[in-house]
């Protein structure tokens, strides 16, 4: 009978270890290649983050830093600009309020003190027989004009220019005044009846800017003056007074009906009793230095009215001017002790 074969184990004989398969090596192998690629796209972007920011880092050194308005402002000079703009525009404003500039000179020529007055007598083109009566009466002429400057008081005959620049009518004034030296043309002004309200105010302006004085006057050329013992002593006693309106004060209605003489065309402005405000008669008007220069700031808007002495008062109105009725002032006046009369 045949017999099972039998294993024979050998005492104390060690066991051989199970070799891997080769798909565990091959995982292995991958896993490996996979830990190696992913620590090195690790390492490299650590080192692309260290170069962005030390690039940053340069360049935020080196670029402008971002500027708000002001700096801007600063940088392109406005800022300097601005607050210049706004300080004149407050001494202007102060101006207005007080009727002068601030700090404003004279012009050159004119003398370091102050004049007491500058006396400005209307004239026309065919008026000169008229100039040359008041030259031989009580207007002074040559080396008397010159001292009674000198003395603060400046006359001239004021008169703009004619609507035919150059013509025979501005070559005659021109030549007189070569001869007189008594004259304040005003250059931009056109001599004509109808233009009388602005050329008040162009006179004001005018003399307020080529003299330094207490009291500028206007005077029509149909009246004469007592100028020493008168006029001067009058404003000498009211020297340094500021906001001074001074003249014969009068009302008077106003005239609507068109042709009729002193037709006001803006007659409906002034209400249903058409009655003009208080003012000073044209004939002879004297305002202080600040009203002159509010009328010379204020130039370009303020309104004028058919008649000059009413454009003044209307002027007058609205800014705190102090009205004095001095009847010796009223030209046409029976009264024995005054300054004027008519001519």
């Amino acid at each position: 009978m045949d017999t099972l074969p039998t294993t024979k184990r050998g005492g104390g004989g060690r066991s051989k270890p199970v070799p891997a398969s080769k798909s565990s090596l091959v995982m292995a192998f991958f896993s490996c290649v996979a830990w190696l690629y992913v620590a090195g796209r690790l390492w490299q972007d650590a080192e692309n983050r260290n170069l962005l920011a030390s690039l940053l880092k340069k360049n935020s050194a080196q670029r402008p830093k971002v500027l708000t308005v002001e700096d801007k402002l600063m940088v392109l000079g406005c800022r300097d600009l601005e607050r210049r703009i706004v300080e004149a525009e407050m001494e202007l404003t102060l101006a207005k309020s007080q009727g002068y500039l601030k700090g404003q000179g004279q012009k050159s020529g004119s003398s370091d003190r102050r004049l007491l007055a500058v006396i400005g007598v209307y004239t026309g083109f065919g008026s000169r027989l008229k100039r040359n009566v008041f030259r031989g009466s009580w207007m002074p002429r040559g080396d008397a004009l010159k001292k009674l400057e000198e003395r603060g008081v400046v006359i001239r005959f004021v008169i703009g220019r004619s609507a035919n620049r150059g013509d025979s009518l501005d070559r005659n004034i021109d030549a007189e005044n070569s001869s007189t030296k008594d004259f304040l043309i005003l250059e931009g002004h056109e001599e004509a009846q109808e233009e009388l309200p602005k050329k008040v105010k162009t006179f004001f302006s005018t003399a307020v800017q080529n003299w330094d004085a207490d009291f500028y006057v206007k005077v029509d050329d149909s009246i004469d003056i007592d100028l020493a013992e008168g006029l001067i002593e009058l404003l000498d006693h009211r020297r340094g007074q500021d906001g001074a309106y001074i003249g014969c004060m009068k009302s008077g209605d106003v005239i609507s009906e068109d042709g009729k003489p002193w037709y006001e065309p803006d007659w409906w402005k002034f209400g249903d009793e058409k009655s003009y405000f208080r003012h000073a008669a044209g004939s002879l008007v004297i305002i202080s230095k600040n009203l002159a220069q509010y009328i010379n700031i204020n130039s370009a808007s303020l309104k004028t009215y058919a008649f000059d002495d009413t454009s003044l008062g209307s002027w007058m109105m609205g800014i705190q001017a102090t009205y004095i009725d001095d009847s010796r002032l009223c030209c046409s006046s029976i009264r024995q002790e005054k300054v004027c009369s008519l001519a």
